[in-house]
């Protein structure tokens, strides 16, 4: 495209990373058309609101950082550059106060999404100065326009009205992963990279649950599907045979397990799962009671009492807990008391398969970093930029998701502006 006086720039994707790469164009001055295939922009981000909206989390860095796992030393640069802290200032800038949780989480301090959003694209639409960001909804990317001979800024959209192109100086894909593909994100985009040669790891659930192996029996399926475990501890092995511990909650399923407390292990799992087609997860009912006493309360003498009022009395346990006891340790170990209190403290659950990937909460795998520069530009097809959950990242819940989310689209943003400097094609504000 030849440069003109103006650089104008089309971001296709509507959810965090490509809010944030539209407004940190718009605000260098640069035209901006965002497109996205839903009727409205954010509906992942208001769904990650409905129970509270966790924007960030205030852990020491090294600590965040380490939460990315594998991709740690690829997203590093971009989350120092807009990590927790700077959540925060873009919040505040916006007119959402934050308050940081007992837990480290960072929420607004009225724990909605909806009215930060709101002020957001309030922001986007009615800028102090330039032009605003123009949205497209109802346009869903198709892929590359016919007549672009190639060129990787020039696509096509499929909308109500039929089929139409546009084309721009850069172009930023912010397509998400491929969870919920009701509220937008179905991985649909992944055939039409690889056809240009684009590197993709296969897309994979993450933060999601996991069917038991051999099912639930039909008696815990009725009673105790949707019924939460409370004040719990999981236990897992990962690769390298060290047991990770962590204490939460979780709910059962009608299949098996899923919540907070295991989407912490989701990774892990899903891992030894494609590894050995299996992989076991140990539950300590009673993670504050050390397991000498558990062992006394349990031989403790009960005389004509039922073996449930002996555990809800000397232990507290009942309901749910007490269910999984009898269905994973049967009648006989139930009655011996060294099997009982060692299910107690450590009650094997041996998964079988992570749920699907639309369930999932995120998603692993995407476009690979290496197929990319440090400015999120892919090799080979200059002025096509990538950022957000469509990159080959994953982490857990409790911020982290977001907030390298927003760090990708700001580096696609940078990344682009530097692109148009060097094509001559931007003038920056005085």
């Amino acid at each position: 495209m030849q440069a003109t006086s103006q650089s104008r720039v089309l971001v296709i994707g509507g959810g965090p990373a490509g809010l944030m790469a539209a407004e940190s164009l718009s605000a260098a001055g640069v035209a901006v058309d965002l497109y996205d295939a839903m009727p409205s922009v954010g509906r992942k981000f208001l769904l990650a609101g409905r129970g509270g909206l966790n924007l960030s989390h205030a852990e020491p860095v090294e600590s965040f950082l380490s939460r990315y796992g594998k991709r740690r030393e690829a997203l590093a640069p971009l989350l120092n550059g807009f990590g927790a802290t700077q959540v925060q200032s873009w919040a505040a800038s916006l007119g959402v106060t934050t308050f940081i949780g007992s837990s480290g989480r960072i929420f607004p301090s009225d724990l909605k999404a909806a009215p930060l959003l709101r002020a957001w694209l309030h922001r986007l639409r009615h800028p102090v100065t330039g032009p605003g960001v123009q949205f497209h909804m109802r346009h869903r990317w198709l892929g590359w326009a016919e007549a672009g001979q190639g060129d990787p800024t020039a696509v096509r959209f499929d909308t109500p009205n039929g089929v139409v192109e546009a084309a721009a100086d850069a172009l930023v894909l912010a397509l998400g992963g491929a969870s919920w593909a009701r509220l937008g994100s179905d991985g649909a985009w992944v055939p039409t990279l690889k056809a240009r040669a684009v590197d993709v790891a296969p897309l994979r659930p993450s933060n999601c649950g996991f069917d038991v192996g051999g099912g639930w029996s039909p008696h815990f399926q009725e009673r105790f599907a949707g019924q939460p475990f409370k004040s719990v501890a999981l236990m897992a092995t990962d690769g390298d045979g060290l047991l990770l511990r962590r204490k939460g909650e979780f709910v059962a399923t009608a299949s098996g397990i899923e919540g907070s407390l295991v989407y912490a292990f989701s990774s892990l799992l899903r891992d030894a799962i494609e590894r050995n087609g299996q992989a076991e997860l140990w539950l300590d009912l009673l993670p504050d009671i050390p397991p000498a006493r558990v062992l006394a309360e349990v031989g403790h003498p009960r005389g004509s009492r039922s073996l449930s009022s002996h555990l809800k009395s000397r232990l507290g346990i009942d309901g749910i807990k007490a269910a999984i006891l009898y269905e994973r340790l049967g009648a006989a170990r139930m009655q011996d008391p060294a099997a009982l209190s060692a299910g107690i403290k450590r009650l094997p659950l041996l998964l079988c398969a992570p749920r699907p990937l639309d369930e999932a909460i995120s998603t692993a795998g995407g476009v690979r970093f290496e197929g990319l520069d440090d400015r999120l530009m892919v090799k080979g097809l200059p002025g096509l930029f990538c950022a957000g959950e469509m990159l080959d990242w994953e982490a857990p819940t409790g911020g982290y998701l977001l907030t390298a989310c927003l760090a990708t689209g700001q580096r696609a943003a940078q990344g682009v502006l530097a692109f148009l400097q060097e094509k001559s094609s931007y003038k920056p504000r005085p």
